[in-house]
């Protein structure tokens, strides 16, 4: 059977959880394929509010099995944590998750070097990242000097790898930031207890999702953040350390690119992002915090307030682009039903030229070129038939639809796991 992917079409915090959650009750396996505990999914479930990070928010349902794939950075104790949390609401973790035995470990080193570079940067140079270390593994990855979860499981191997990273971390840490260094035999104890109690989860898991593609089971990519955050394709240095695109689910999970035949893009009806960067359509003042207030639009995992905009068309085109999007969701619509009218980007300017593309630098000093719709003043939440919703809350869906070539194919009206309109019977 394909596989299908949820990836992000904006800057993150579209509501990918929901709708992971949404598709994975005919879903057999779920699987993160990039980013670390820097991501915070939410699902609302009969009224009950679940945030998951590293763990695959597809965990809820008894029939599946979760994946922490090869391109996620493992905070070790975070998960830990996170599945504990879980194991008291119910949710037997343990024995329905996964991880890639090629999953790169994060270290309380990355954390601290991650703050520390943050706090010493000015003002203008700052990322805005969570602190949480995922930048700093990434680097160490790509350096060739990371700890892998397979690693674990040889102790005598980990002796050996850690005593050496961690000699050259805390020469690090003392000499070009002065500050305490890490203690060795502690985080021997803790990584190894780690392995000792989640050790018969690690795997070598592109193996086993190319085997279960090939037995006929449905296999769900779930992404994090969104795709102008990708390390490539987004409003760079302002992003994740990661592809958070189309193409990071592949070299991500090690699944073949032949079994990927559905991609689904996620939006919000207006644009939200967190942190530092660009971000052509924002809204400030009063018009900004109603947005923020009646979206609730607070980070799942820091609680910091997004910066809130109109939807902005050029930015669902590019992420149509670079991941080939079989279809788009639209997610929060039911926020703007307060609204008279409604503002839509639907193209730039950058020096008097209309842009027919994304562009890759000077996103700053684009002119955004707007349309206005008119806005239904109705309450619309929990709809969950297209025919229901007011006319021109319909028109403003459709034209949305036309101006991003994209067919629309599932539209959130609430947060709640059935407040959800599908346009297309295929997704059922």
């Amino acid at each position: 059977m394909p596989a299908e992917l949820v990836v992000g079409a904006q800057w993150g915090d579209e509501g990918k959880a929901k709708i992971i959650d949404y598709l994975s009750k005919n879903t057999d396996i779920i699987v993160r394929y990039q980013g670390g505990a820097n991501a915070g999914h939410t699902v609302v479930v009969d009224g009950k509010k679940y945030v998951f990070h590293l763990v695959p928010s597809g965990v809820i349902y008894p029939n599946t099995i979760c994946v922490i794939g090869n391109g996620v950075v493992l905070d070790p104790f975070f998960f830990l944590q996170e599945c504990d949390a879980l194991n008291s609401q119910g949710f037997d973790v343990f024995n329905k998750i996964l991880i890639s035995d090629a999953c790169h470990i994060l270290l309380p080193f990355h954390q601290k070097i991650d703050s520390l570079i943050e706090m010493s940067s000015a003002p203008n140079q700052k990322i805005g990242t969570t602190k949480r270390g995922i930048g700093i593994c990434y680097a160490d990855k790509m350096m060739r000097t990371g700890l892998r979860a397979g690693d674990l499981l040889d102790k005598q191997l980990l002796e050996e790898k850690l005593k050496g990273i961690v000699e050259r971390k805390n020469e690090i840490l003392v000499k070009l930031y002065n500050t305490d260094t890490i203690d060795y035999k502690e985080l021997y104890e803790r990584l190894h207890n780690f392995a000792e109690r989640v050790g018969h989860l690690i795997t070598n898991t592109s193996y086993y999702l190319n085997q279960e593609l090939k037995k006929g089971k449905h296999v769900l990519l779930e992404g994090a953040q969104g795709t102008c955050l990708d390390i490539d394709f987004g409003t760079y240095p302002y992003v994740t350390s990661s592809n958070s695109t189309t193409g990071g689910s592949i070299s991500g999970t090690g699944i073949s690119y032949y079994y990927l035949k559905r991609v689904y893009g996620i939006s919000k009806a207006y644009a939200t992002r967190v942190g530092e960067g660009p971000f052509p359509t924002e809204l400030f003042g009063e018009e900004g915090e109603k947005i923020r207030s009646l979206g609730q639009e607070y980070g799942a995992t820091t609680g910091r307030p997004r910066r809130c905009g109109w939807f902005d068309v050029e930015v669902i085109r590019h992420a149509s682009r670079v991941n080939g999007l079989t279809d788009l969701v639209l997610t929060k619509i039911d926020i703007l039903s307060n609204l008279d009218f409604i503002p839509v980007g639907v193209g730039y300017e950058l020096n008097g030229k209309k842009l027919d593309y994304f562009p890759s630098q000077n996103l700053e000093k684009v002119k955004v070129i707007y349309e206005e719709l008119e806005g239904w003043k109705e309450n619309i939440c929990g709809i969950n038939k297209f025919e229901d919703l007011p006319l021109n809350c319909q028109k403003f869906i459709q034209f949305l639809e036309s101006k991003v070539e994209v067919p629309i194919s599932v539209i959130s009206t609430g947060p709640d796991r059935i407040h959800t309109i599908v346009r297309n019977v295929d997704v059922e």
